[in-house]
């Protein structure tokens, strides 16, 4: 398993993406998923919490589904 390191985070979507190529007709800004793995420099997240990220700060991971983004990409969590 892939482990996230320093800041970063290592997040499964809640929705796998369509395509390599996105086209955002609706204008979303924010996508949404669950903590895979947490680097050690991360507070306050731990693997298996639901987040919600700005959309354009992750990268893309081989496995299908999988995204990394810094914890400063954060915007919330939900229950």
């Amino acid at each position: 398993m892939l482990k996230a390191i320093s800041d970063r985070i290592i997040v499964r979507l809640a929705e796998k993406p369509q395509s390599k190529i996105m086209f955002n007709a609706e204008k979303r800004y924010t996508d949404r998923g669950i903590v895979e793995s947490v680097g050690d420099r991360v507070s306050g997240i731990k693997k298996g919490d639901k987040v919600v990220f700005h959309l354009f700060d992750e990268l893309p991971l081989p496995e299908d589904g999988l995204v990394v983004i810094r914890q400063k990409s954060l915007l919330g969590m939900w229950e």
